[in-house]
């Protein structure tokens, strides 16, 4: 404890390095929340430690608050050992966790606004999301930036909204809310089965002893994993302690949230990224001060302030949602195990296809593995077999008078015609968003790109438009050439183009388009849920948005378009991926009272990955897959650590990188490769390079890369992105 006007090291949110010396105007303790300023902006931090920058006492400034509460023990160490691994600086860390700046605010004055359900005016595709935003937050009273934030509208929407009465006023201060204890209780309404029990104890019983331990829930698609760990996070939370069940975006779902209810009595606190900044401060003050102790969120809720967690589950642990790229790079799974390992509680990691790093830690016996073998309630597996399209070529279709090139061979418009005959449901997946990929001259070669990124523009055929993927900026589609004025094709396929062709060769059936920018909020997505779920749609085209977490009991037929897309990147990975993802599309076939059955389109209906799904053959796919890893030194046999240098000025890059070069290190039992220009060589106008540092499993890298680019002096216009481990090579 330190006293009043003891001089002390506090680490501030966002600014990347270890702290400044400041004064304190009360006692405080390390980890205490504290209010400071720096070059007069009012900041929040804590206590980190002893001041020492040897400062005169009068050019060290006081503290402006000292706030009644604070992080504890396990907390700190976190922040430190997370930094030690990721290279993050501390402050950046300290970001994720005080990432509800005004928490120790005054409320601001500020407009808010509700929404008028009763007004009848025209709902516009843009009003529809502004109606979501308020939806899925209860109408809780906004401001328009979060209206904006949430409902990724314009502020011109929002104003005519404001003009037209749809939105009305709702006062004038955000008040802070005294949120009540959440209170929740066993319903005892399911009954596991003896797999589900068995599981269910072994995790329990890890709960109730203490201690660290890592349990891999392993289970098949519909084999009722998420009822397991359900049970563990009772024994949890009735034991006093709190629980985070933590999952992909796209998993927080309206039947997720019907299971949590049933079970539970209450619905769940829920912590994604779509909050009001009022309901993010509500949800981060009830953690801080206990009041919440079960919380269902994306990989952000890690970062809650968490009072006396006794279990992490991580469902779809392979997800490649929880690596974490932005602001700061981290994948959440390690580092919940890594908190988990330093509370000394037990993580639950529940995956259909789990990830190669998961299996190792199993194989080696760091992690305990669980297995759920069968269906829950008796639903058969999907019979999954494939369509080798170098026999069974697409036919053509008409459009306007004009042929078009098909994609779906006549064996899979054959089984999806015999599956709407019996008044059952079909899912089309394709992982490509838009409706073509490359717009390109026939005549000159002009190929559509992006200004601003070295990336091709996607047409858009919804909205009419060019779309760039990485950086969102769009352009009107052009008739005709740019450069020499002939006509310009669309190539390649995206949804909507098979959406065309569906809608060609099956003119009666009801469709509906599922991807990122047509279901941009959680409660579009749940109104298309219960469309499906009551008939009302007959074939559902989707990416990978509808690859997990649903369950459509009339959903018999699943057709993958383009099974081939992931096999054949640059990543090492990439059968990983294209495995785990197929895998998981299979699985939404057949859980209900009929059987399913999942055709594979595929030009390679021999290679591994195809084989392996076919056979539900999981072990000998990913046992193959690793002895190359283990031959090559590639995770989990090796580390990797990319260095991604970013610059607005090419010349000052390659310079910058030349020194870095030059400056490299030998190391022994690994190397460093690089500088090559990035496969994505620029985005949002800002030119990358990338070095790639590689060693063996137990390489201790990252104190070697600290000091090395410690040593060479960082142009102010420069950007060094660190990514430990990365799954993104671009």
């Amino acid at each position: 404890m330190f006293n009043a006007g003891a001089i002390v090291k506090v680490l501030i949110s966002n600014i990347p390095n270890a702290g400044y010396d400041y004064r304190l105007n009360a006692s405080a303790d390390i980890g205490t929340f504290v209010s400071v300023n720096v070059m007069n902006r009012p900041c929040v931090g804590i206590v980190w430690g002893i001041g020492d920058s040897n400062l005169p006492p009068e050019k060290i400034k006081n503290i402006s608050v000292v706030h009644d509460a604070k992080l504890n023990v396990i907390d700190l160490q976190w922040i430190q050992k997370m930094s030690e691994w990721t290279l993050m600086p501390l402050g950046m860390i300290l970001r994720l966790i005080v990432n509800v700046p005004d928490a120790f605010m005054p409320p601001c004055m500020e407009q808010l606004y509700s929404f008028n359900f009763e007004n009848k005016t025209r709902m516009t595709e843009n009003r529809l999301a502004v109606m979501d935003a308020f939806a899925s937050n209860d109408n809780e009273p906004m401001t328009m930036n979060d209206i904006q934030n949430i409902a990724r509208v314009s502020p011109a929407v929002i104003r005519t909204m404001i003009k037209n009465q749809t939105l009305i006023p709702a006062g004038e201060i955000e008040k802070k809310k005294n949120t009540d204890t959440v209170i929740y209780n066993d319903c005892g309404n399911i009954k596991l089965n003896n797999g589900q029990q068995n599981a269910a104890d072994t995790i329990n019983k890890s709960i109730l002893d203490g201690g660290f331990s890592v349990n891999l829930l392993d289970g098949i698609t519909g084999s009722g994993k998420t009822q397991v760990y359900f049970d563990s996070a009772w024994t949890a939370y009735k034991n006093g302690k709190s629980v985070l069940l933590m999952m992909p975006e796209i998993a927080l779902t309206a039947q997720f949230m019907s299971r949590f209810e049933s079970r539970f009595g209450a619905p769940p606190v829920v912590w994604h990224s779509n909050l009001t900044a009022a309901k993010r401060r509500e949800i981060w003050c009830g953690v801080l001060n206990g009041k919440i102790k079960i919380i269902v969120g994306t990989r952000s809720a890690l970062f809650l302030p968490w009072q006396d967690l006794g279990l992490i589950v991580i469902d779809e642990e392979h997800d490649g949602s929880y690596k974490q790229e932005d602001m700061g790079n981290y994948h959440a799974r390690d580092m919940a195990i890594l908190r988990a390992k330093i509370a000394q509680i037990p993580v639950v990691l529940a995956s259909a296809t789990p990830a190669a790093e998961t299996i190792e830690n199993v194989n080696v016996g760091k992690y305990n593995h669980l297995k759920l073998t069968s269906r829950f309630g008796g639903a058969e597996l999907p019979t999954i077999s494939t369509i080798d399209l170098r026999e069974n070529r697409p036919e053509p279709y008409i459009v306007d008078n004009a042929e078009q090139t098909g994609f779906l061979s006549a064996p899979l418009c054959d089984a999806i015609k015999e599956t709407l005959t019996k008044g059952q449901q079909i899912m089309l997946f394709i992982n490509r968003r838009g409706f073509a990929p490359i717009t390109q001259c026939k005549k000159c070669g002009w190929t559509a790109t992006c200004p601003d990124c070295s990336v091709g523009m996607t047409y858009h055929k919804r909205v009419g438009k060019l779309l760039c993927h990485m950086c969102g900026r769009t352009a009107p589609q052009p008739k005709v050439c740019p450069d020499c004025g002939t006509d310009v094709s669309m190539r390649g396929v995206g949804l909507e183009k098979i959406e065309q062709e569906v809608n060609i060769k099956f003119p009666d059936a009801r469709t509906a388009l599922v991807s990122s920018d047509i279901i941009t909020s959680r409660q579009a997505l749940e109104r298309l849920v219960k469309q499906i779920e009551n008939g009302e749609i007959d074939i559902i085209i989707g990416t990978q948005i509808l690859a997990k977490g649903h369950h459509f009991p009339n959903l018999t037929l699943v057709g993958v378009v383009d099974s081939d897309m992931g096999l054949f990147g640059t990543d090492f990975r990439a059968c990983e991926h294209t495995f785990q993802q197929l895998f998981q599309v299979a699985g939404r076939a057949g859980r209900g009272e009929h059987k399913g059955y999942v055709l594979l389109q595929t030009y390679q209906p021999e290679h591994p990955v195809i084989t392996a799904i076919c056979n539900n053959d999981r072990d000998l796919f990913m046992n193959a897959d690793m002895a190359g890893r283990r031959a090559a030194q590639m995770p989990p046999y090796g580390q990797l650590i990319a260095i991604i240098v970013e610059g607005e000025r090419e010349p000052v890059l390659q310079r910058y990188c030349a020194d870095l070069a030059a400056a490299a290190p030998s190391l022994n039992g690994g190397k460093i490769m690089g500088p090559i220009t990035a496969q994505i060589y620029q985005i949002r106008n800002w030119y990358r390079m990338r070095f790639l540092v590689a060693g063996g499993r137990n390489s201790n890298l990252q104190p070697i890369v600290a000091h090395w680019l410690a040593k060479v002096k960082q142009p102010a216009n420069i950007r060094v992105k660190i990514d430990v481990n990365p799954i993104n090579f671009n």
